[in-house]
């Protein structure tokens, strides 16, 4: 039953935006692989980005508009964690297209990998666009090079080496990538008890942490929590761009979400 939902929303969805496009169409789940795949493919390819910039993909609602690109695209990039992806690329007959990228994105050494990924499977499927799609992403790995440099700089000139902080565990490479010492971290908070609370708490308090560092898309009020019963600040990043909105893409939100953590040191380090 489920595949026939599916199925009839292609066919009504496809016939209202039409079947043919005028380059091939490459999706990207989230806005992540959206930039970068729209970055690399620079108008070659038409790239149809799902989930909106700013939230989480596990949590989200497919529209008919979603399940035609998918019966039409040529190309899927995808995280893992997406449970409606396999489901939907099942339901279509079209899941030989699909690129699972796992792993995270959030420090730029990690960003470089995805963007390196990302090129190779775009060259492999249009082999004709290759030596294009390869600059492009050289172009875009010097960027990230840039803001790596960047940023070792201002951990230098904050004086944050070796601080320590709580972190929930979605943000704890890139806040240890920034030479941090995350002395603890903690899961989604929807499986966390009181008492889990009340032990990092005692942890953060016992080792010194200055800081809770927290994930926008999996919910704060645990953190806020956290910190408060430590006593120290309470930092809130993100792993997708649009949060907050001068974070439009991913090299503005790394660059956002350490400036955000050296602002919240910076009492501490004088």
């Amino acid at each position: 039953m489920l595949k026939q939902i599916f199925l009839i929303a292609v066919l009504f969805a496809t016939f209202a935006v039409g079947v043919y496009a005028a380059e091939p169409v490459v999706i990207a789940t989230h806005a992540v692989f959206g930039e970068i795949a729209q970055a690399i493919g620079d108008g070659a390819i038409d790239v149809v980005t799902i989930v909106p910039s700013g939230f989480c993909p596990a949590h989200y609602d497919l529209r008919p508009s979603d399940i035609a690109a998918f019966a039409n695209a040529d190309l899927v990039f995808y995280s893992g964690f997406e449970a409606w992806v396999d489901t939907l690329l099942s339901a279509v007959g079209n899941a030989d297209i699909a690129v699972s990228l796992p792993g995270p994105w959030n420090t730029p050494d990690a960003a470089a990998a995805k963007v390196e990924a990302i090129a190779s499977a775009l060259a492999a499927r249009f082999p004709d666009q290759a030596d294009a799609f390869r600059a492009n992403a050289a172009d875009y790995e010097a960027r990230l090079a840039e803001l790596a440099g960047s940023l070792r700089d201002d951990v230098d000139a904050h004086g944050v080496a070796g601080t320590p902080v709580i972190c929930m565990e979605w943000q704890a490479g890139f806040v240890s990538w920034l030479g941090f010492d995350v002395v603890a971290t903690y899961p989604k908070p929807e499986g966390l008890s009181i008492r889990d609370l009340v032990e990092l708490a005692d942890e953060g308090r016992k080792v010194g942490a200055v800081l809770v560092i927290d994930n926008w898309q999996s919910g704060t009020k645990f953190g806020e929590k956290l910190a408060a019963e430590i006593g120290v600040a309470h930092v809130v990043l993100s792993n997708f761009p649009g949060f907050p909105p001068e974070a439009a893409n991913l090299i503005d939100l790394l660059s956002h979400n350490a400036q955000a953590l050296f602002s919240a040191i910076e009492p501490v380090g004088g």
